[in-house]
């Protein structure tokens, strides 16, 4: 590995930092360099606190001058919450920018850049981009196609069951895997249910074991089967989806409860989960964690709005018992949808398979 590109991972690395704190907004992380040596490194920690590039020129002080900037992402030309950052990149003096990506912003796409490079600063575009991507897949669909980022968690049985035939659920997998899916809620912004999911656990969908920021519930109810009275309509920021043909009377007691009550064309109940997932965006929701159940996971994967699958396996058989994925009318096996880019990790004597979902043709064709 050369020494710019351990550089540019120092600032990936920094940018995760912001992970769970700064959605709408991406994570950034910037590192500056002169002679050889950091001098100043940063990285986007808050929304509408300062910007990676001015943590990092504030901590290099004079000694970014003539200095280079490592940064994940183009540094921003627009006046948002705070200035532009190319205003303290050309005021600092750096001489050359080493930049990952470009910001697929349509207020940015190539303007910072620009007029850096108009006011004499070296630029190079694309060192460590693939790891960039990764780390900000989320901020880039939602700014590129106007959907979060889908991320469906599985915690299920070595023959796939996520409960016993009576529903019970309670543990399928162990404290670390758990721990590790509350960690994942603590960095996404809303966390999706179904119905049969409330009905049988009567989840709150909080962060409880890991420090964090709790996701925004979003239960997925066409019928309107679930109860006012269930725990998550309790939460603030509580979000029912439903049929626009169900009663009036009945939505408005949970829109009682404090619960959003957003409403959307259906078929029997079934939504198409793209229009949810607009309305998300549109409230600067950039990921979903769908949790369950097995009827919500089937539905997500068949309008193909899916992009990663946590997998979470356990040691463990059922038999019969509650699928981890209800029917996807998959009539051949060569017909099944592929997962790509798959990892393994181990979570105590349970498994984290993680994996991006490919779909053979556009959801459109």
């Amino acid at each position: 590995m050369n020494q710019s590109a351990q550089y540019m991972r120092r600032a990936l690395r920094l940018a995760q930092r912001g992970r769970g704190k700064v959605s709408p907004n991406p994570m950034v992380g910037a590192v500056v360099v002169r002679e050889d040596c950091i001098v100043g490194e940063g990285a986007h920690l808050k929304v509408g606190g300062p910007h990676a590039e001015v943590h990092a020129l504030r901590r290099a002080g004079d000694e970014a001058r003539g200095a280079d900037l490592y940064v994940t992402l183009e540094p921003c030309s627009f006046h948002g919450r705070t200035p532009p950052c190319t205003e303290a990149v050309l005021s600092a003096g750096i001489k050359r920018l080493y930049c990952a990506m470009e910001d697929p912003d349509e207020r940015a796409a190539g303007r910072g850049i620009a007029a850096l490079r108009e006011q004499g600063v070296a630029i190079d575009v694309g060192l460590c981009a693939e790891e960039a991507r990764r780390l900000n897949a989320a901020y880039i669909k939602h700014r590129t196609q106007n959907l979060p980022l889908v991320l469906l968690k599985l915690a299920q049985t070595l023959d796939g069951r996520i409960a016993a035939r009576s529903g019970d659920a309670r543990w399928i997998t162990g404290d670390r895997a758990r721990r590790h899916v509350h960690r994942w809620r603590s960095w996404v912004d809303a966390v999706a249910v179904g119905a049969g999911t409330v009905q049988a656990d009567d989840p709150l969908l909080t962060v409880r074991h890991v420090p964090g920021r709790d996701p925004r519930p979003i239960v997925i109810d066409g019928r309107l089967r679930t109860s006012p009275e269930a725990r998550v309509y309790q939460r603030p920021g509580a979000v029912l989806v439903t049929a626009e043909d169900t009663p009036a009377d009945k939505r408005r007691a949970y829109a009682a409860k404090g619960t959003e009550v957003w409403t959307f064309p259906a078929s029997a109940g079934r939504i198409d989960l793209r229009l949810p997932l607009g309305r998300m965006a549109q409230e600067g929701m950039t990921s979903v964690l769908i949790e369950g159940g097995g009827q919500l996971a089937a539905a997500a994967l068949g309008d193909r709005v899916v992009d990663q699958v946590l997998l979470y396996l356990a040691p463990r058989l059922m038999g019969e018992g509650v699928a981890a994925i209800g029917d996807l009318g998959i009539e051949r096996a060569a017909e099944a949808i592929r997962l790509a880019s798959s990892r393994i990790q181990r979570l105590g004597p349970d498994l984290l398979y993680t994996a991006e979902v490919q779909y053979t043709c556009s959801p459109d064709s």
